[in-house]
């Protein structure tokens, strides 16, 4: 099955004190490895953030076309943009993800389907834009609260693949062999 992947790299990395996107793993940024693991697993990348913040990565951002801060407002714009009817969705600050994982996320879908630990990385229908768009307009910005109203595939993914980086300090315990 064709997929686009989507980048999300419009957080306000508070906590992170500067952004994730440009924080090293290896040799790599954390946005150039998503963006190299997302070509790997899909036919299309697509990336969505905030145009204020000119990251100044080495591909295109997309503007989400929201005020808000919130995932959701990536998906929203990444469904609406894509080409392909399922969208798999990687946050930049999840860089263990292997492209195995996310062809099973898009294999999967349903309306979306998701790790067991939540809603993201995660793969997202067509046919949820509806519900998504409804709750970004209500200013219901909470994903998982919207997955109960969808139809969801849970898809096992290896916990290490989903570690999450939300402070320099997480980049220093992530597995020496990954800091390639």
């Amino acid at each position: 099955m064709s997929c686009t992947g989507v980048l999300l790299v419009g957080g306000a990395s508070t906590r992170f004190g500067s952004p994730k996107a440009h924080a090293r793993l290896g040799s790599e940024t954390l946005a150039e490895r998503a963006w190299r693991v997302l070509g790997e697993a899909c036919d299309e990348r697509l990336a969505f953030g905030k145009a204020a913040d000119a990251l100044g990565l080495p591909f295109e951002v997309r503007e989400d076309g929201t005020g808000v801060r919130a995932p959701l407002a990536g998906i929203v714009a990444g469904l609406r943009a894509a080409r392909h009817e399922v969208c798999v969705f990687l946050p930049v600050d999840v860089p263990l993800v292997e492209p195995r994982s996310l062809r099973a996320l898009a294999d999967a879908c349903r309306d979306a389907a998701v790790p067991p630990t939540g809603p993201l990385p995660g793969a997202y229908r067509r046919s949820a834009l509806p519900v998504l768009e409804a709750r970004l307009r209500n200013g219901d910005l909470a994903l998982r609260d919207a997955l109960a109203e969808l139809d969801v595939a849970v898809v096992e993914i290896a916990e290490a693949e989903l570690a999450n980086v939300n402070e320099p300090d997480d980049l220093a315990r992530l597995p020496p062999g990954k800091r390639r």
